[in-house]
């Protein structure tokens, strides 16, 4: 199926329609924060699923049962997605964890007035690439990618679902209030996640001694996580994610980009890449 069969567009960007409806982006765009809300903000496949992962262990001092006991679309629910409107998130104690995919243009009004805290996930676009042809591959509610080389064109174009990974970067990057903000990567996250856990602990204003990091860590660490029901997806219905092709938590590795692109696919990459984020001052952990 297309583009024009499976997705909304939604201020210039491709969302996919069975969960992005016109009642639920009503709501999204009425949504009131609080200053205490907290928002994990990710391009899709940069580690999301990680991020709802690790957020509520730290909030609830790392008590088990935060994660265990609600798959994470509900623990940490995404804002524009439709299940939004019947979770009673008004009712929720503060402080409340969100997730969304939109860039920081498309966030709702009171999101500005407020200032709620935005930890923000990034990813090497090879490995988002990578991931998100894999998932394409899975998902009966997305285009299937097509060949390797129209699904990087199309990609590296913007024409897949929430827009350019270009331009979600440089929206969030360029956010006017950066101090409610954390920038972190998920290959820092690879690299040190007991440090990684203590940053954003730290960020929350939720101090956790060595020990409760530690724990946190050890449990979020991917083949850990992988084998918990409430976050491998392994709940959603065969037709929607079919993950005898691929499964949702794939590898949880740094540089898989490697074994899909050409030597080709990989310099025009670098190439769009080059041009694209030719302005942006950050330093990137890939850079």
């Amino acid at each position: 199926m297309t583009e024009a069969e499976l997705y909304t567009l939604y201020k210039g960007v491709f969302m996919p329609s069975l969960v992005h409806t016109p009642k639920s982006l009503k709501y999204y765009e009425q949504f009131t924060f609080r200053p205490d809300d907290i928002v994990i903000a990710t391009y899709p496949k940069s580690g999301t699923t990680w991020t709802q992962e690790i957020v509520p262990l730290i909030v609830s001092g790392g008590d088990p049962a935060s994660v265990e006991t609600l798959p994470n679309w509900d623990r940490v629910p995404w804002l524009e997605e439709d299940r939004a409107c019947i979770l009673n998130l008004e009712q929720r104690p503060s402080p409340r964890m969100f997730t969304t995919h939109f860039q920081y243009n498309m966030m709702p009004p009171s999101f500005f007035e407020v200032k709620p805290k935005v930890i923000y996930v990034m990813r090497n676009p090879k490995d988002v690439f990578t991931s998100s042809l894999h998932y394409h591959g899975t998902a009966s509610f997305l285009v299937k990618p097509g060949s390797q080389s129209d699904f990087l064109h199309k990609f590296l174009d913007g024409k897949v679902m929430f827009g350019s990974w270009f331009d979600h970067v440089k929206s969030w990057l360029n956010a006017e209030h950066k101090e409610c903000i954390m920038y972190i990567s998920y290959e820092e996250m690879i690299m040190d996640l007991k440090d990684s856990v203590a940053r954003i602990a730290q960020f929350l204003q939720k101090p956790l001694d060595a020990e409760v990091i530690d724990k946190i860590a050890d449990r979020c660490l991917f083949q850990n996580m992988k084998q918990n029901n409430m976050s491998n997806y392994s709940t959603v219905p065969h037709e929607l994610i079919d993950q005898t092709k691929s499964e949702f938590l794939r590898k949880g590795i740094a540089g898989d980009w490697k074994n899909q692109l050409t030597v080709a696919e990989a310099e025009y990459f670098d190439a769009v890449y080059k041009d694209s984020m030719k302005d942006v001052t950050y330093r990137f952990v890939w850079d």
